[in-house]
């Protein structure tokens, strides 16, 4: 049976940051130095492959500190964590490493900094997201006022509108985000923004090479986690610019294929904690179907990369 043609155009950058690709290290090389069973608190990073590959190896993942012994080391997830958990983990003598983001941890010292200068903060993300809870923990209650939409920006009541300063969660939409920044200054003239962008590179450059992607096809596939923030802002962010099919899939199998009858061609992209080894399943699916013809859409060439902690670095 001959093949219909079909291009795909694949986005670089795509798949694992350089915190995404840390935070994994920090796991291995803890099994590594110290054997199984490593506890992690949250999933390290939000996807199941990932989290499964670990857990294979010895690493048991928990909700909360409370579930882990005093005696094995516990690893706290890339999206970071309120000040509380380390705090509790020195009171109970554990060895604890940090695989907290470094963009996500300029984020919480952006706020530590404004805090300390008198400022209340108001951040900008998503309610309950692992992240967010994090960031607002590093601050006493009450310090941090989140708002997700512009229209949050008119219903919210600061200590002093004349003392903010806003901070964000470095997941989410550049767009949708410029619309809540631009309610805050409006309603806000003299609140302090961040000296560079809080939402990271890898998001910013991902979103990038999707809209140029969107240009050229009318469907695309992002491959993330249904509980990943920056793959579901990728989905948002291909509809926005003119994918009249933009479909977040964990992995091959998840393939509507009927959804895609008759097309000729469409975007792949990944998010930034989705593994290269399920992208090539994508693509093998539709090698499979299809005749395909691959293009590279490139927007930015990522070159960054995050030492781990010293305590893994250091011989035992």
């Amino acid at each position: 049976m001959t093949k219909s043609p079909l291009t795909l155009y694949l986005a670089a950058p795509r798949g694992f940051c350089a915190g995404v690709d840390r935070a994994i290290k920090i796991v291995e090389m803890a099994l590594e130095k110290w054997g199984a069973p490593v506890y992690v608190r949250h999933e390290i990073v939000h996807n199941k492959y990932v989290v499964d590959a670990l857990r294979d190896q010895g690493a048991v993942f928990v909700e909360e500190l409370e579930e882990c012994p005093d005696d094995r080391p516990v690893i706290f997830s890339a999206h970071g964590v309120p000040k509380s958990v380390p705090a509790a983990a020195q009171h109970r003598e554990m060895v604890y490493v940090d695989a907290t983001c470094p963009l996500v941890s300029k984020v919480h010292i952006e706020a530590e900094r404004h805090h300390a200068n008198g400022l209340q903060m108001v951040m900008i993300g998503h309610e309950g997201h692992p992240e967010t809870v994090g960031t607002m923990g590093q601050l006493p209650e009450g310090e941090v006022i989140l708002v997700e939409t512009a229209e949050d920006v008119a219903t919210i009541t600061p200590r002093d509108p004349s003392k903010l300063a806003f901070i964000t969660q470095t997941t989410l939409s550049v767009d949708d985000t410029a619309s809540v920044v631009a309610a805050l200054n409006e309603r806000f003239p003299t609140i302090i923004g961040p000296h560079k962008e809080d939402i990271c590179y890898a998001t910013t450059n991902r979103q990038e090479a999707v809209k140029a992607m969107a240009a050229r096809t009318k469907a695309m596939l992002v491959i993330g986690a249904p509980n990943s923030s920056n793959s579901k802002r990728l989905v948002e962010v291909g509809a926005k610019a003119g994918c009249s099919y933009a479909q977040l899939v964990q992995r091959a199998a998840d393939i509507d294929w009927r959804a895609l009858e008759g097309i000729e061609s469409i975007g792949i992209t990944a998010g930034a904690s989705a593994p290269e080894v399920l992208i090539n399943e994508v693509i093998d699916a539709f090698k499979s179907r299809y005749d395909v013809t691959e293009e590279i859409v490139e927007t930015a060439v990522e070159n960054v990369e995050f030492k781990v902690p010293r305590v893994l670095r250091e011989t035992a």
